[in-house]
């Protein structure tokens, strides 16, 4: 199975190429990694064009940044594999899961798998408490409205069949993104699985970027796609 990698990148100077790195010595045999640079500020771009893009099938670059889900509609339409998984550019998921989260569609079980933070006893960094609460309520609020019964929404490590994602026009340009995917799976009908992963969650002044402002479109999102569509 052919798996296509997607990661959304901004100013990620510090991380970016470790990630590759460790994306391309991930034990997965044929693997497609596309980097999208969400117009980056601080010297990414550089690093992206002379080190990088000999390593990876291809790197897109933003002329506006957009915000992640942008990002993520531009590396998804560009997807040739049998699979899609998004990997954020930090370092807080580690690329040796994905057969993990592969499997359950490998063995023809699942359409989508979400990779758990919450479940499972695999390591994780102890950061923030309020953050963990947040994610958890997100994901209650998102689950009542889907019917599903997720432990964790907003984890970066989704994966899709490519022409279940193709097929699924994404419009929130910036963290919205994973209640309106979660929300327009449900809908779909689709097969979801759920899986343990481990997590190095890393602090604000470690580049972290989500905030508060993003929790409350998080609330927008889960009513706008399972109320109003």
């Amino acid at each position: 199975m052919k798996l296509s990698i997607v990661i959304p990148c901004y100013n990620e100077t510090k991380t970016i190429r470790t990630i590759v790195d460790r994306v391309r010595s991930a034990p997965v045999a044929d693997k497609e990694i596309i980097i999208v640079d969400d117009c980056s500020k601080d010297g990414t771009r550089d690093i992206l064009r002379s080190e990088i893009a000999p390593l990876v099938s291809k790197i897109i670059y933003h002329e506006v940044n957009q915000g992640k889900g942008a990002a993520l509609r531009t590396g998804i339409a560009a997807a040739t594999g049998d699979a899609v998984i998004i990997q954020d550019a930090d370092l807080e998921y580690d690329p040796n899961e994905y057969p993990r989260l592969l499997k359950p569609i490998i063995d023809g079980k699942a359409d989508v798998v979400f990779g758990s933070r919450f479940a499972g006893g695999d390591a994780h960094r102890v950061v923030y408490f309020w953050h963990m609460m947040g994610n958890k309520f997100l994901t209650l609020l998102s689950n009542m409205a889907t019917n599903l019964n997720l432990t964790d929404m907003e984890t970066c490590y989704k994966v899709f069949r490519r022409e279940v994602i193709q097929k699924i026009t994404i419009e929130e340009n910036r963290f919205g993104f994973e209640p309106e995917i979660t929300a327009k799976v449900a809908r779909s009908g689709c097969v979801i699985y759920e899986v343990g992963i481990s997590y190095y969650g890393r602090t604000y002044a470690e580049g972290k970027k989500i905030g508060w402002r993003d929790g409350f479109r998080a609330l927008w999102a889960i009513a706008k796609y399972n109320f109003f569509r």
